[in-house]
């Protein structure tokens, strides 16, 4: 029986920026580092039987000269594309992802992003900021929307997306979706094409994993066929959208508006144009931050790394 369970949790500072999560409930044999830098990741791992990664890129060069040692690779978080799954493959490195651990909190951070963007939300906030208080001592001078009965647009209907879909139908609203296995169409709820959904939706909304061809899947030429009163949201993966595209889309009034909890370049940098454009809601990534969420995480975690030392793996995604 492998009696070798140590495990190294490469850059817990990202998941345990609050410090509530105790990883040493992993296994009696857990070494927790705050981060890890590229040059330091081999020395790490020595010895180790199952790493935890967050985000952290694992490419092929560095799985290449991982210690025999090295058995699993937790991803903690459902999207995996990080890690070189191929080179795991090649050194019989099994690669487990969290999934469905932040389901419902990300989908409502995506509706709370539509529905303040439907109220304008941003701009009233930001109104106030500059002491401008014209929305109370005129009229309202800024979009106020209803939601019901418009068209809620989803890319991808995994366990985040249909949670979207479940609340958009709650509010009255349309749904269209877009994914590579099309379902059955019910009431209010059809598949369509991209190109059906890019032109219909009133709230477009990515759910879909990060992978060479959802990159960049809103590009200059999917925003042109977007209506000008459309909002883009986006609580997935950054690089699913073409970022400078984005920008100069909003700042010409192409579409309306966007809700971006994930950026190319996380944070993004000072001089983001994002960051001051009142027609976007700009979030760190909070989908998945949410205590509740971080301890259902740590927990699957748990489950992953006791199941494969236990012989009885779970999330595999190398498989």
């Amino acid at each position: 029986m492998e009696t070798n369970q140590k495990i190294v949790v490469m850059n817990a500072g990202k998941m345990n920026f609050d410090g509530t999560m105790d990883f040493q409930t992993l296994s009696a044999d857990t070494i927790v580092h705050a981060d890890t830098k590229p040059e330091e990741f081999i020395e790490k791992i020595k010895g180790a039987r199952a790493i935890v990664t967050k985000e952290l890129p694992v490419p092929a060069t560095l799985i290449e000269q991982f210690p025999d040692s090295v058995e699993l690779i937790v991803e903690a978080g459902t999207g995996y594309n990080n890690i070189d799954i191929e080179a795991a493959r090649k050194r019989h490195i099994t690669v487990c992802n969290i999934p469905a651990y932040s389901s419902e909190r990300v989908a409502h951070t995506a509706v709370m992003m539509l529905l303040a963007l439907s109220s304008s939300m941003q701009r009233q906030i930001g109104m106030l900021a500059k002491n401008d208080r014209s929305n109370f001592t005129e009229h309202l001078k800024v979009p106020h929307t209803e939601v019901n009965g418009k068209t809620l647009g989803v890319v991808g209907a995994g366990n985040i997306g249909s949670e979207v879909v479940k609340i958009g139908l709650a509010l009255g609203m349309k749904v269209l979706i877009y994914k590579r296995h099309k379902g059955i169409d019910i009431e209010n709820v059809k598949y369509v094409s991209l190109e059906q959904l890019l032109k219909q939706s009133d709230y477009l909304s990515l759910h879909c994993p990060l992978t060479p061809e959802t990159h960049h899947i809103i590009d200059k030429n999917a925003i042109a066929l977007m209506k000008p009163t459309a909002f883009l949201i986006n609580t997935a993966r950054g690089a699913l959208i073409d970022e400078p595209a984005l920008i100069e889309a909003l700042s010409t009034g192409k579409i309306a508006g966007a809700g971006l909890d994930v950026q190319e370049q996380e944070p993004p940098a000072a001089d983001n144009p994002l960051y001051k454009l009142d027609n976007v809601i700009l979030t760190p990534h909070i989908g998945w931050k949410g205590y509740e969420t971080r301890q259902r995480l740590l927990g699957i975690i748990r489950d992953n790394i006791q199941g494969f030392f236990n012989g009885k793996p779970i999330n595999v995604v190398s498989a």
